[in-house]
């Protein structure tokens, strides 16, 4: 049983690469179970996916403490999903902050380099991505789901391959982004 939380801000494509990685599982036959909460995403709220991976799952849903890969798309909801990952487990975390509204309201600023402190001190197997980087070297800033998601591929924390994640991307997203996303899958 593989266990997964996908975490970051609405509009991030946190749902795109859940679908992914359960339609790669099911290409290769590997049980799969996912649930999404959404919350209030198209105001950049929290999104969060639950993955289970393997035979035996009942629910989408797993304990704190369980998960094996937490993907996270931005630093202070990696912190705030820390609890779930399980102590070996791997954290891929970009490392760009997106301001929350209610700082962004208030005055107040927010970097993310606290946060990101804050997970090398606790988080014995983390990749942090520079997904800004990234995106800039690929020439969109839509390709971060995909370098985020090909970046947890080559970890080792999920049980399949990028050609094997980039095929099934490949009947799930227009074609005007594939060529995009199937470099973004490989960046490193």
């Amino acid at each position: 049983m593989t266990n997964i939380l996908i975490t970051g801000v609405g509009g991030q494509g946190i749902v795109l690469a859940s679908k992914l990685i359960a339609g790669t599982a099911m290409k290769k036959n590997i049980p799969v179970m996912s649930a999404e909460t959404i919350g209030m995403a198209q105001k950049g709220g929290s999104v969060q996916s639950y993955l289970r991976l393997g035979k035996g799952a009942y629910s989408a849903m797993f304990p704190r403490g369980s998960a094996d890969l937490l993907l996270a798309f931005e630093p202070g909801e990696a912190v705030r999903m820390l609890p779930w990952l399980k102590k070996n487990g791997t954290a891929v975390v970009n490392t760009h902050a997106i301001m929350p509204t209610t700082a962004s309201l208030s005055g107040a600023s927010y970097s993310g380099e606290e946060m990101i402190a804050y997970l090398k001190e606790r988080v014995e197997n983390l990749i942090l991505v520079d997904g800004d980087a990234a995106c800039r070297a690929l020439g969109s800033p839509r390709a971060l789901n995909m370098v985020l998601l090909g970046a947890a591929v080559s970890s080792g924390a999920l049980p399949f391959t990028v050609d094997e994640v980039d095929e099934v991307m490949r009947v799930s997203v227009r074609e005007a982004f594939r060529d995009l996303n199937s470099r973004a899958l490989r960046y490193q």
